[in-house]
This record gives C-alpha cells, sequence and structure tokens, in this order.
C-alpha cells in the first residue's frame, strides 16, 4: 500500500468531503485520518489516504478532475527519518490576541527538538475584557531523554513575556 497525504483548499460549500472520499472509494484507496475546517467562507483540510501502489497514479489524476471546484494537492507519504520520539506532551495557550504567539510558541519547542504533531488555534470575542481571545491546544513529541520540566520552565518564561497562559495537559 501506498500513503498519500493530500490538502485540499476551497471555498466552503455543501458536498466537498463527499466528492474526494467519492473519488478515493471509487480507486480503491482508503480514507484514513483527517482534518478538515471551515475557515473564513473557506474549506480547508488535509486527508492520509492509502492506497495499493498500482492505483495510486490514477487516484491522482482523478483528484485533479476537483479543479475548479478544489485545489487537491497530493503529497506521497513516507516513514520519518527522525529517531520515534518517546513521550507526547499536550498543552494549552490561552491569552489576548496579538500576532507572534505561534511564532514564539513553536520556536520555544523546536528549540528544545520537540515536534507539533497536532495544533488546534482559534480566536474568539473576549466577552468580559474586550478585544480578542487567542487560544490553542498543541500536542508534540519529545526525545526521551528531555527533561519535561525544562520544556515546561521554557513555556512558562515564554508565556510571562508575551503575557499568555500555558498550561501542561497532559504527558504521555
Amino acid at each position: 500500500m501506498t500513503t498519500l497525504v493530500l490538502t485540499v483548499v476551497g471555498d466552503d460549500r455543501a458536498g466537498l468531503v463527499s466528492a474526494v472520499a467519492d473519488i478515493v472509494d471509487a480507486h480503491g484507496g482508503n480514507w484514513e485520518n483527517s482534518e478538515l475546517a471551515e475557515l473564513a467562507g473557506a474549506f480547508a483540510g488535509i486527508v492520509e489516504v492509502s492506497v495499493a501502489a498500482d492505483r495510486a497514479d490514477v487516484l491522482r489524476a482523478a483528484l485533479e478532475g476537483l479543479a475548479g471546484t478544489l485545489t487537491v494537492t497530493v503529497h506521497t507519504g513516507g516513514a520519518s527519518d527522525a529517531e520515534p520520539a518517546a513521550r507526547t506532551v499536550t498543552f494549552d495557550v490561552v491569552g489576548n490576541d496579538r500576532p507572534g504567539i505561534v511564532r514564539e510558541v513553536s520556536s520555544a519547542l523546536s528549540a528544545r527538538g520537540a515536534s507539533i504533531e497536532r495544533m488546534s488555534t482559534q480566536t474568539t470575542d473576549a466577552a468580559m475584557a474586550g478585544g480578542r481571545l487567542f487560544e490553542a491546544s498543541v500536542t508534540a513529541t519529545v526525545a526521551a531523554d528531555l527533561a519535561i520540566d525544562e520544556l515546561v520552565a521554557d513555556l512558562e518564561r515564554l508565556a510571562a513575556e508575551i503575557q499568555v497562559d500555558v498550561s501542561l495537559a497532559d504527558e504521555i
């Protein structure tokens, strides 16, 4: 089996997921994992599909037929050359929205060799204080020899600098 990673973007409307799923199914593919969302009137997502190696090119070509409705980019998935991470940490970030929060948090993780597995962010109206509130949930993998308390200390220092709250939600 071959793993394909699809990125899909288009103007949001009913039936977009169904259109992609129909093509994947019609070409013997299996929809494995996905993250899909409507953002500011646009539909965007990433989908992991497995398909027999001899059918991958035909599936790619069929997905190109969605042009005009969706822009679909197909990447061939593969095993990472990186050493497997021994632990996963999950944490939340909450604070007044301002430019640079994602850059600062991701830089702090990168400096410790942590890799972001999943990140979900949103801004909402801060009803009591006015303005916008930034919220993020981040799951990162870390090397076995990384001292989690050092990473937490880095994130706590960062939180004080950029005036957000960072809380460790889980360590696996």
